[in-house]
């Protein structure tokens, strides 16, 4: 198969194309640049592409997308119609974000944030113990990497509920599906974590409505995308004290400004987008086995949806 790299922001594209050669010797695998493009590449492993390079490609069949999520991708206005779109479905992110979860509860739940702040003040002071039952975590999402999260909250017996557009099962969680559970999901939800694809349905999720409707002093974990959240509704939900704090990894207009009033807030935590990087060798490994797959002609999986938009 004919095989082109193509990212606007990849600070290592040699790499991943040298990865991806030695994972399928037999196929040709280039780093793409619009001044010599040749246009006969099959297949493109991208992300954030030039905007040119589906009019300079014309006969490609499928995209790989190094991420899980594809929203911006969908949004490219000369994107093919009859171009499969073939997400990464892990690559090594799944873990990283089920770790960066876990480490913001453990800082609210055991205190760790304010025995940060009684160091700096040579404070020795004890706080009182609390028990996993007091931190009841719901996962908004139940993919792939909303699964591993809610796993690893089973796994340490902490109260997990998950819920999705279809209610899919994650063993050991409490499982909700569709719009008419969402009340009692958040209900029984006191750490709200959030890992949903982006799409006009979930577009502005989190907000007053939901947050009114999560257990008192609840806290928020938000490593999907910036366009599910409404910042004002945050913001004022933090100063009326209905939630006691949030992480956020991702955000609407990225970098954040640095006017933006997240950065100075005493109960935000900000990340640059780092929750969840794709590994190179998970990440090609994967790739390299769905190309296989397609050469052998069957089926795979990380196929984007576009009704769904994923």
């Amino acid at each position: 198969m004919d095989l082109i790299f193509a990212s606007r922001h990849e600070s290592q594209p040699q790499e991943w194309v040298r990865v991806l050669q030695q994972a399928l010797p037999s196929d040709s695998i280039r780093l793409w640049d619009p001044r010599s493009a040749t246009g006969t590449a099959q297949a493109a492993v991208v992300w954030e592409p030039p905007a040119e390079l589906f009019q300079r490609e014309p006969h490609l069949k499928y995209l790989f997308n190094l991420g899980a999520g594809v929203d911006a991708l969908l949004q490219m206005p000369d994107l093919p119609q009859d171009l499969t779109i073939v997400r990464v479905e892990d690559g090594g992110m799944a873990d990283q974000m089920a770790e960066y979860a876990l480490y913001y509860l453990l800082k609210e739940s055991r205190g760790f944030g304010r025995y940060a702040e009684q160091q700096k003040q040579s404070r020795w002071h004890r706080l009182a113990a609390t028990q996993r039952e007091q931190w009841p975590v719901g996962v908004m999402g139940a993919g792939h990497i909303g699964a591993r999260v809610a796993s690893l909250f089973v796994g340490l017996n902490y109260p997990v509920a998950v819920w999705s557009r279809t209610g899919r099962a994650v063993a050991g969680a409490q499982a909700y599906g569709g719009d008419p559970s969402l009340g009692a999901f958040l209900a029984q939800t006191r750490v709200l974590i959030n890992v949903l694809p982006l799409t006009p349905e979930t577009q502005g999720i989190l907000c007053q409505r939901t947050f009114e409707q999560l257990r008192p002093d609840a806290y928020l974990i938000n490593m999907a995308r910036g366009g599910h959240l409404i910042e004002s509704d945050l913001l004022a939900a933090l100063e009326s004290g209905r939630l006691r704090g949030a992480a956020l990894d991702a955000f609407v207009h990225e970098p954040l400004p640095v006017s933006h009033p997240f950065w100075a807030h005493p109960r935000i935590q900000l990340t640059p987008h780092a929750a969840g990087i794709s590994l190179v060798e998970q990440t090609v490994h994967q790739i390299a086995d769905k190309i296989r797959a397609l050469g052998r002609r069957e089926a795979i999986s990380g196929v984007v949806d576009r009704t769904r938009q994923y």
